[in-house]
Order: C-alpha cells, then sequence, then structure tokens
C-alpha cells in the first residue's frame, strides 16, 4: 500500500472503513483490525483468563466484523461498542457450547491457527496494551464523560440503565459517550502519528 493511501485510511472514521470493508478493501481490514485488536484481546483476556482461547474468539470476531461490515450502522464515532458487542456475543456462543465458536471463520474458509508458547506473550501483551491505553485515556475525559464511557463500553450497560443511574436522560449519556469516545479516537490518533 502506497503510504500516502495508508495515512488517508489511518485517519478514516471507523465507520469509512466499515464501508470499505463492505466494499472488500483489505488495506482497510488491516488498520481496522490494528485499531481495535488491542481492546478486543483485553475483553477477552478479562473474560476469559486464556490467551488462547481469547486469541480464538479474536479471530472469530474480526471474521465476523468481515461478515457483518455492510450491516453496521453508526452509533457514535467508534466501532468499538459494535466491535465489542461482537466479541461478547461470540464469548456466550462458545460458552453455551462448550467449544470456541468459528463459524465465521469456516464461513470465509480460515482455518483455526495453531498457537505456539511466544505467541500466548503476544496476545496477553497486546491485551495488556489495549487495556492500559484505554485506561489512560479514559482519565484523562471530563469525570461526566469518562462515567459514561466506562459504564457503556468497559461495563457494556444500556443507555437506559447509565441514565436511570445518573438521573438525567438517554440522550445526554449518548452526547457524553459520544464525545468521550471522540475525545479518546483523537488521542489514539495522535499517539499513533507521533509513534
Amino acid at each position: 500500500m502506497v503510504a500516502a493511501q495508508r495515512q488517508v485510511l489511518d485517519r478514516s472514521s471507523d465507520s469509512d472503513l466499515l464501508s470499505a470493508i463492505a466494499a472488500r478493501d483489505g488495506a482497510a481490514f488491516s488498520i481496522f483490525y490494528r485499531r481495535h485488536l488491542p481492546a478486543v484481546l483485553a475483553f477477552l483476556m478479562r473474560e476469559t483468563g486464556d490467551p488462547e482461547a481469547a486469541g480464538d474468539l479474536a479471530a472469530e470476531v474480526f471474521a465476523a466484523v468481515l461478515l457483518a461490515a455492510n450491516r453496521y450502522r453508526p452509533q457514535g464515532a467508534s466501532a468499538a461498542p459494535w466491535v465489542i458487542g461482537i466479541a461478547r456475543n461470540k464469548l456466550l456462543m462458545s460458552c453455551r457450547r462448550g467449544r470456541i465458536e468459528a463459524r465465521a471463520r469456516r464461513r470465509l474458509g480460515y482455518e483455526a491457527v495453531a498457537f505456539e508458547e511466544d505467541d500466548f506473550e503476544r496476545i496477553e501483551a497486546v491485551a495488556d496494551r489495549g487495556a492500559g491505553q484505554l485506561t489512560r485515556l479514559l482519565a484523562l475525559l471530563p469525570a461526566d464523560e469518562r462515567d459514561a464511557v466506562h459504564s457503556r463500553v468497559i461495563k457494556e450497560r444500556s443507555y437506559r440503565e447509565i441514565a436511570d443511574e445518573l438521573e438525567c436522560s438517554e440522550m445526554v449519556v449518548r452526547k457524553r459517550v459520544s464525545r468521550g469516545l471522540a475525545r479518546v479516537r483523537q488521542q489514539l490518533e495522535k499517539a499513533e502519528q507521533d509513534g
């Protein structure tokens, strides 16, 4: 990929990337994957405590992203809640069935990868980076936005539940989450450009 094209894609919104992914743009998928992998692995590691399961589930999550990109409907600046929702669903399906879900990968014709010891260490490192980076970025947000984003994205609570707890409207909560995620995304983009 040409450097200029990569820079354009790096600055693209999640919504634009998902539109490109739906049109079978592999470069857009690569950017989207790198952008969201740390958070997905952090979530899956927290839930499973197992790097192999987290790695297998992450593969299934991103295969599902490939299959569902054309159905994505933006609900804010970031697709992180949508991707984490896919991860949560894949985890729940796997728990119900007693095995790691692999339907999306099979539809795409992808085989499971055999992990080696250093792969587990990399998975844990990326998950730690995702969890640590999110914690640092959330700490930089104004308190009202930080609480709303934490409740919505980390605790996966509904807008209604958060609004009831904070004694405000769902619209106020949505705005706080949207603003907070936009600030986090700006910080992530800045860190990528600086790094």
